[in-house]
């Protein structure tokens, strides 16, 4: 008796949904909100975007849920949700899986944040829904000597990279003219095969002092702030990896998406809030990534900046197509930074180890591998969202579309505009 009283307190509490109402998604979708919005209260991260009733948000804040109370709620309504029939309806469906799953996530943070250690797989399976794969020192040793065969120059490998890139950084009086040059290209290449929510829009800042290097802050109603980090030389590429990334076709189209076809063509009032650690990072920092290419398949890229973007920034154009060739054999290397995570997270490194790994096998400068670091203390597994959720992403809309060029970006469209899981991509 007292059990069930308590769990009656909790369903008050967050507004849960009960075996007799008669919308119990909607309200089980209410009741998951305010969950997030609480552990929103207690991690200070966990709560990316909210556009939803500001009374709820007071409501909590009110209230102020105890991690115990959130934990037991979340599983209350995780079990709740699981006991519901299945949908016949296939976003029904969806949407009851990504609830369920979410909560599941949610869960494992609240633990997390209590101070349970997980290891860092186990970590990004129960907050991501994947885990990214093992790559030994040798693997990434075969691709840095791959590089070093490019890289002109002599020494160490590291050190004529950074003296390469010095003739690509974008000059600080000509960034924001770089930056909404790409923008634009970006926009417009994603117009040609999406239609977006009239009004959509967003602002740029450029701030200092941050673990990333750039950042969306979705607003609601079609709207959101950009923020550019300015610590360390932004070099040419980035303008086009942020404007799609934060941009289009990344952030602020997957937010806007959500917007208007769930939240308000269908009501879901889930996709009001965005739980940063959570599955849904993966789809959006997986989606953002593979953005980059869908808007700028194969060679267009470079072609497109070298006419678009090195001429105003004031940069030898004829160097474009030696520049990305470096960079395309530097991106290979990204999962460097889940192995120097996983083995950091485990306890098999220190934080200067990690830098240094950083700097060696993954070829960053000693200040952004420091930066680096500084990014997995605060978002720890987060990071396999950026390279694994791109390559899951790629697969999942290859899969389904093949080489078609329209028919990916309709694919893409598609999961942008759906509650789906990283699970789901290899369906």
């Amino acid at each position: 008796m007292q059990k069930n009283a308590a769990l009656f307190s909790l369903l008050i509490l967050f507004g849960c949904a009960t075996s007799y109402d008669p919308q119990p998604m909607n309200h089980a979708a209410e009741s998951y909100v305010k969950l997030v919005l609480a552990m929103g209260e207690h991690d200070a991260d966990y709560v990316d975007a909210y556009y939803g009733p500001p009374e709820w948000r007071s409501q909590i804040r009110a209230k102020k849920p105890s991690l115990d109370e959130i934990r037991a709620g979340a599983s209350a309504l995780r079990d709740e949700l699981l006991a519901m029939p299945e949908p016949h309806d296939r976003m029904l469906a969806l949407r009851r899986a990504y609830l369920s799953r979410q909560l599941e996530a949610l869960i494992a943070r609240v633990d997390i944040v209590k101070g349970k250690k997980l290891k860092f797989d186990e970590e990004s399976k129960a907050i991501y829904d994947a885990v990214a794969p093992h790559n030994s020192d040798a693997y990434f040793e075969n691709l840095v000597q791959e590089l070093e065969r490019e890289v002109p120059g002599k020494g160490p490998i590291i050190e004529r990279l950074d003296a390469f890139r010095k003739d690509f950084i974008i000059p600080k009086e000509k960034l924001d003219a770089v930056f909404n040059a790409a923008i634009d290209g970006c926009r417009s290449r994603t117009l040609e095969h999406m239609t977006l929510p009239p009004g959509e829009s967003f602002k740029v800042e450029y701030v200092t002092n941050k673990s990333w290097s750039g950042y969306n802050w979705y607003q609601g109603h079609y709207a959101s702030l950009i923020q550019v980090n300015t610590d360390l030389p932004i070099y040419i590429d980035r303008a086009i990896d942020l404007a799609c990334h934060e941009g289009y076709p990344g952030h602020h189209v997957y937010n806007s998406l959500l917007e208007k076809n769930l939240v308000r063509d269908r009501g879901w009032v889930e996709f009001t809030v965005y739980p940063l650690f959570s599955p849904q990072s993966l789809i959006a920092e997986g989606s953002a990534n593979y953005g980059i290419d869908i808007a700028f398949p194969g060679e267009e890229r470079a072609q497109w900046e070298r006419t678009h973007l090195f001429p105003i920034a004031g940069l030898d154009a004829s160097r474009a197509e030696q520049y990305y060739k470096v960079q395309d054999l530097t991106s290979k290397l990204s999962y460097a930074g889940n192995e120097a995570a996983r083995r950091y997270l485990d306890g098999e490194i220190t934080a200067a180890q990690a830098a240094d790994w950083l700097a060696k096998y993954a070829l960053m400068s000693p200040a952004r591998a420091k930066q680096r670091v500084k990014f997995i203390d605060q978002y720890r597994s987060y990071v396999i969202n950026y390279n694994l959720g791109k390559d899951l992403v790629r697969q999942y809309v290859e899969r389904h579309a093949g080489t078609n060029r329209d028919k990916r970006w309709r694919v893409f469209a598609d999961l942008l505009s759906s509650p789906r899981l990283p699970s789901d991509l290899a369906k």
